[in-house]
């Protein structure tokens, strides 16, 4: 495949492999590609290694790959056991690794130390509804000294988000409805969602050896036939940054010296 892959190409590749969940492809094709294309711009490596943490159905992951990346995908067993998946996988070279529990994540620690240049988290930050330490630790480890995070996630302040949180708030909801939580078999809820101050205080407090470099708002191409008043929210975002629909931050591993500092304990003090 000469060039940039399009998104009808990688829809052919899936479909020979077994299929993928299409719909979700098409809406999030936008941000595939601007990922890739960010990082890009401060950042190749060629072949370099890869770690794709919570990779789902390699839709992320299938473009680095087919570009001579050398990809480690890791998302949870149920998906990198289905068929389709490890179809692919064997296809391009991606090597699978199912994480049951990334609280505490032991198949991580079967990766070598120094073993990746990038890891990406494309919009996992704000899923992880328990303390993420332990999960950091074993990123920290794989990572080269020089290495990089790049973390996509949505914005807190995104202009249509906090508008959806506050028409909720007056239906006597929260950031998700009851019946969303109860009758949906998935731990896709975002349980926080961060600013970009929020972010960059995250990797500092995480480790010394971490350093934010781009902390970007973006926002995703228009999707064909958006609705009026969804492309009107679109042009103000466009022209208000802080608005934006998304972060996408970059942290470089400068050195591997002191670890992730911080260490998660109960607050014991008496009440």
């Amino acid at each position: 495949m000469s060039g940039a892959p399009s998104l009808d190409d990688c829809e052919r590749l899936f479909a020979a492999h077994g299929g993928t969940d299409t719909g979700y492809l098409r809406l999030h094709w936008p941000r595939f590609r601007a990922t890739k294309s960010l990082i890009e711009q401060t950042w190749r490596c060629a072949g370099g290694r890869v770690l794709d943490l919570g990779a789902h159905w390699l839709h992320q992951s299938l473009l680095f790959a087919l570009d001579g990346y050398r990809v480690t995908a890791a998302d949870l067993p149920v998906t990198m056991d289905a068929p389709n998946v490890v179809a692919l996988a064997q296809a391009q070279g991606i090597r699978l690794v199912g994480v049951a529990d990334l609280a505490a994540p032991r198949a991580l620690r079967a990766l070598d130390d120094d073993a990746f240049d990038l890891v990406i988290l494309g919009e996992v930050i704000e899923h992880l509804a328990f303390n993420p330490v332990e999960l950091w630790r074993e990123i920290h480890r794989v990572l080269v000294a020089g290495g990089r995070i790049v973390v996509t996630t949505p914005n807190c302040h995104a202009l249509t988000r906090r508008h959806l949180q506050r028409a909720r708030a007056w239906i006597g909801g929260g950031s998700i409805g009851v019946d969303e939580i109860l009758a949906t078999p998935t731990h896709g809820h975002h349980w926080k969602e961060y600013s970009r101050r929020e972010l960059v205080r995250y990797f500092r407090l995480l480790s010394p050896d971490f350093e934010v470099g781009r902390a970007l708002y973006i926002e995703d191409d228009a999707a064909a036939g958006e609705p009026v008043a969804r492309a009107a929210a679109r042009a103000l975002r466009r022209a208000i940054p802080p608005l934006r629909e998304r972060l996408h931050v970059e942290v470089e591993v400068a050195r591997k010296t002191r670890g992730i500092a911080i260490e998660p304990a109960w607050d014991r003090r008496e009440t």
